[in-house]
């Protein structure tokens, strides 16, 4: 099942990496290049849940997109970190932890399936509210500006991306915690 409509969504979070980044070497104002780099990544990041939905909806779930919608998701988080760090948006220290976590717990997870104890680091909660404050810190951080007269989205993607960061840490440990016992159980043997 590569190209049932949810997977082809999916992709669509992968094709969108070099398009944002693409966007702040247009020819347009800083302003645009921001406004247009934020609504991208904004509904690329929707169809995250929208792949899942309709998957689930029109029985279109796959082995496959299961492993590929995770994988999507950190590319696109991943490849916007570095974009914000290129641009001095975000500070190096928050992207190595939060792009260190990802590896280490995709490495953690395909050694728990290798051992066949791959529910014991199942995506929990903890994992899932990581996932939402990064997709809304980033496209903060790349609008760089204040939204309807109101609202500094540099300082609230800061702050978000710092608290992103902290549950990124937490999560991680969380899974660690669970995959600890299952690793001692079969050194052991």
């Amino acid at each position: 099942m590569f190209f049932t409509i949810p997977t082809l969504m999916t992709w669509t979070r992968i094709v969108a990496i070099p398009l944002i980044v693409g966007v702040f070497y247009a020819p347009f104002p800083p302003e645009t290049r921001n406004l247009i780099a934020a609504l991208m990544f904004i509904v690329f990041a929707a169809t995250d849940w929208l792949d899942g939905f309709l998957a689930r909806r029109l029985n279109q779930t796959s082995s496959f997109g299961a492993f590929l919608d995770p994988v999507a998701d950190k590319f696109l988080v991943c490849a916007s970190l570095l974009v914000l760090v290129h641009l001095q948006r975000a500070d190096v220290f928050v992207a190595l932890i939060i792009i260190g976590r990802e590896i280490a717990i995709s490495a953690l997870r395909e050694w728990m399936a290798q051992i066949g104890a791959s529910k014991s680091v199942a995506v929990h909660m903890l994992g899932k509210l990581k996932t939402t404050v990064q997709m809304v810190a980033i496209p903060f951080m790349l609008y760089d500006g204040v939204l309807f007269g109101v609202v500094d989205t540099r300082l609230w993607g800061q702050i978000l991306i710092w608290i992103a960061a902290v549950l990124t840490v937490w999560s991680m440990v969380y899974y660690l915690q669970k995959a600890i016992p299952e690793i001692r159980s079969r050194v052991k043997h």
